[in-house]
């Protein structure tokens, strides 16, 4: 079986996520997991879509993802994982998609209007 490909968004973070059959290591730009995400709740998420299926120690996983800060980059990671593990076997399917984990999170940046200090927030009022 070759690499199954899947791509992962949200917010600005576009992830390249290529599935390999193996131990379980997860590797991201290059770098093991553990280096690459200090926080474990990010860990937990990127691991989501393997435990909800029970393929944690039969797929290695490679990631290439950019943009973004670190929570938009793990949730991308998440999708790109859920993506490629339909490739894997569509029985997944129904698993991945009651646990949300095959939506792309279309939550964006509003963008900044003018007369506004940012995309909501007006500058201070006073009545003298």
């Amino acid at each position: 079986m070759a690499k199954l490909y899947g791509t992962g968004r949200r917010k600005k973070s576009i992830a390249r996520v290529y599935l390999v059959p193996g131990t379980g290591k997860i590797t991201i730009n290059k770098r093991d997991i553990n280096e690459y995400f200090g926080l474990e709740t990010l860990k937990v998420i990127v691991r989501q879509p393997l435990v909800a299926t029970e393929t944690v120690d039969k797929y290695d996983v490679l990631v290439n993802v950019h943009g973004g800060g670190y929570t938009g980059q793990a949730g991308a990671v998440r999708h790109g994982i859920a993506r490629a593990l339909l490739h894997v076997d569509g029985e997944f399917r129904p698993v991945l998609k009651k646990a949300g984990y095959l939506t792309r999170d279309p939550r964006m940046k509003e963008r900044k209007k003018y007369g506004l200090k940012a995309a909501r927030r007006a500058p201070q009022f006073s009545k003298r």
